[in-house]
């Protein structure tokens, strides 16, 4: 678990410093997303590479069972929480989108209050998918 939480800590370390580094330069523009777009690939693929090495160990028949049910839990718990941030985050995405739009309609015709509060509304509702899917996710621990 040591393995993960350093790796976990490196990672947010050279997003952070990446992002000080462009600011301090003052990068921006086509530059500014393709340094972006390495940082992304290299996080992402240092993740899928910590996957690979955690979950490739030896298993025995029996022995560190009560070890393993508790690795097992904090990976639900991982998950159910993951399924709840990520969720909230688009649905705060795709509301700031869709009242945007939804504002500047209803300042122009007042008779479109209903439909677009509609399409805010279903914005939100992959918020309620979220911690649907987290309440799912704890109920199977």
């Amino acid at each position: 678990m040591g393995f993960i939480l350093t790796t976990t800590i490196f990672l947010v370390l050279s997003v952070i410093g990446m992002g000080l580094y462009c600011i301090k330069k003052g990068i921006s523009g086509k530059s500014g997303k393709r340094i972006l777009g390495i940082n992304i690939l290299s996080v992402f693929g240092l993740l899928v590479i910590t996957t690979v090495l955690v979950f490739s160990g030896t298993v025995f028949a029996q022995g560190e069972e009560a070890a393993a049910a508790g690795e097992v839990n904090g990976l639900g718990l991982l998950a159910a929480a993951l399924s709840t941030g990520l969720a909230t985050i688009g649905a705060g995405i795709a509301v700031a989108v869709s009242a945007s739009a939804a504002l500047g309609a209803i300042s122009e015709d007042s008779s479109l209050l209903g439909k677009t509060l509609i399409f805010v509304g279903l914005a939100e509702g992959i918020a309620i998918y979220g911690l649907i899917v987290s309440i799912l996710i704890l109920g199977r621990l």
